[in-house]
């Protein structure tokens, strides 16, 4: 089950406003320039920041998430129908044959057992055409982000247009590497509901990935730094093999 930061209802709403400036895609959409995809799988495309991008570049765009709150957001930014939106995950995609499929933020690391990421690199793969090509990223353990997060916990309020002013704390809630828990708490401070929303993080380093797409099914192109995040992430850019 999609965690309720994606899936509740109220915190979908909010989701975008907390989430600030998107700086992380346009570097996806230089990538799919520099590949020539024509058709874009966006795997856990939350609220479909990143999908409107694609599609307003002149793309085939189909988003897939298991989180129906968020696809609803999502939907709202695509009135004309231009996206194809998917309710479920990439195990259970058809093979449509799509140059590339992304999967941006923290979606590389929300799969917690092996062999859930094992499904899910599989089922990009039959999604992908011959040669096509997943890219992602995922953050590097060596950082330890988890600190800055403990650290910077002051709670943020913000007025949510449509909604009123909206209270978040984060905190920590435990770190087993190479798990990591955290929790949001959200109070709507028009009518006092607060909601809670715990998470998981998988931290899995360079040669545990590069191992992992290797295994099944892709050969690692490159693997670089996220532009605005130098020296906190990996983007890899992997191709199906045949």
């Amino acid at each position: 089950m999609p965690d309720a930061i994606f899936a509740h209802p109220r915190l979908a709403a909010v989701y975008d406003a907390f989430g600030g400036a998107r700086d992380d895609l346009a570097a996806y959409l230089g990538i799919a320039d520099e590949l020539g995809a024509g058709r874009v799988l966006d795997i856990g495309c939350g609220t479909g920041c990143l999908a409107v991008l694609l599609a307003d570049s002149g793309r085939t765009v189909v988003g897939v998430d298991p989180a129906e709150a968020s696809l609803g957001v999502a939907r709202s930014k695509d009135p004309a129908g231009r996206i194809t939106w998917v309710h479920g995950d990439a195990t259970s995609l058809p093979a449509l044959g799509f140059d590339l499929a992304v999967m941006t933020g923290n979606v590389a690391q929300v799969f917690l057992p092996d062999d859930d990421w094992t499904r899910t690199l599989r089922g990009v793969r039959s999604a992908l055409r011959p040669d096509g090509h997943l890219v992602f990223e995922t953050r590097r353990p060596e950082h330890r982000a988890w600190e800055e997060w403990a650290a910077d916990s002051a709670p943020v309020t913000l007025e949510v247009a449509g909604i009123g002013p909206v209270l978040r704390r984060h905190e920590v809630t435990a770190v087993s590497l190479p798990l990591v828990s955290f929790r949001y708490t959200f109070e709507f401070l028009a009518d006092g509901t607060v909601v809670t929303s715990d998470s998981t993080l998988r931290f899995r380093d360079r040669d545990e990935v590069e191992t992992s797409l290797l295994g099944n099914g892709y050969q690692v192109m490159d693997v670089r730094e996220a532009p605005d995040r130098p020296g906190r992430e990996f983007v890899f850019l992997a191709r199906r093999t045949p």
